[in-house]
């Protein structure tokens, strides 16, 4: 089999693996679980930097740009859900200081 195959593969194994793991998962769990995938997508950003800056194709620079981008994304999206749930278990004298 070519990598190609093989690497289609196991991204739509881990899509159907990934999907099936995050549904089990109780409401009460999402704020932990989002600041470790907060973490994991840290490191993503650093491999992708990695792979922009090592690409030798301007193909292999333009996706390692994307995936920059995409992880970049993800990093930041992934803070402000985690902000705004914790924000739910802050007092309401503790939410307007922070407005101000």
């Amino acid at each position: 089999m070519s990598a190609l195959v093989v690497g289609i593969t196991v991204f739509v194994l881990a899509a159907f693996v990934g999907f099936e793991l995050i549904s089990k998962v109780p409401p009460t769990l999402h704020t932990p679980l989002m600041s470790g995938a907060n973490a994991i997508s840290g490191i993503t950003i650093i491999g992708a930097i990695t792979a922009a800056g090592l690409g030798n194709t301007s193909l292999a620079q333009v996706l390692g740009f994307l995936a920059v981008v995409a992880a970049t994304i993800n990093v930041v999206g992934g803070f402000v859900v985690t902000d705004r749930m914790l924000e739910m278990f802050r007092s309401r004298s503790d939410r307007e200081k922070k407005r101000e």
